[in-house]
């Protein structure tokens, strides 16, 4: 009797433990975010991906949007889209993911990533936003780069930061709604970029080396590029 008992305490005392771990590590997962840091708690602008045979018009249409308010917020300057590209869809407001793609991304990630893409992309599609941050994530998984977004984002290379924004400043700048979104798409696993690991302005760029870079495509002002 003393014998089953003590298992049976034992058996006990292990299922406790274990219900503990796993309320300890649920809680952890939930206030990771923070309670008002929660990004579940966040709201965001509809996103819609082009489809073949989309246009704007009738984007518009079946989201019961105008087709200017359309083109303005994805600063769009002709009605030109293509299949895969990443339209915002105004004043339609829905729930963000629970789970994001690539786990383990803090608030304060989000929020620095999302700085970067408006430093260094707000003038641009909300596609060639999400291009940008999908760039830093896709350096993250490549091999000769650093393994956290704040690292990527304030490398040096010869004593210079790999991105003129944190080199100007300009990274401090509060991001826009369009730009955090556009940080959470990619986030989620969006790369417009297929895989790049560079992008640059072909007018504004200095660097003759960034040049040499296999090209891998083009969104609005900026060239995106790969390793050679």
């Amino acid at each position: 009797m003393g014998s089953r008992l003590t298992r049976y305490a034992g058996a006990v005392t292990i299922i406790v433990a274990l219900t503990w771990l796993l309320a300890a590590k649920q809680v952890e997962a939930s206030t990771s975010w923070g309670n008002e840091n929660n990004l579940t708690s966040y709201k965001c602008m509809l996103c819609y991906t082009v489809r073949p045979g989309d246009t704007l018009y009738k984007i518009a249409r079946v989201h019961n949007v105008s087709l200017a308010k359309l083109m303005e917020t994805n600063k769009l300057r002709d009605s030109l889209i293509r299949p895969g590209d990443v339209l915002l869809v105004p004043d339609r407001f829905s729930e963000l993911p629970a789970v994001i793609s690539r786990g383990g991304i803090s608030r304060e990630d989000l929020l620095l990533l999302a700085r970067l893409i408006h430093a260094e992309a707000r003038g641009e599609s909300f596609t060639g936003q999400v291009a940008v941050g999908a760039v830093i994530l896709n350096r993250l998984a490549s091999p000769g780069f650093p393994k956290t977004i704040r690292e990527v984002i304030f490398q040096k290379d010869n004593n210079v930061f790999q991105f003129s924004p944190v080199q100007d400043g300009s990274i401090y700048l509060e991001p826009d709604e369009t730009a955090i979104n556009a940080a959470l798409e990619a986030l989620a696993g969006r790369d417009p970029t297929n895989g790049a690991l560079f992008f640059y302005n072909p007018h504004t760029a200095t660097d003759r080396w960034i040049r040499t870079l296999p090209v891998v495509t083009r969104i609005g002002n900026h060239v995106f590029a790969t390793k050679i």
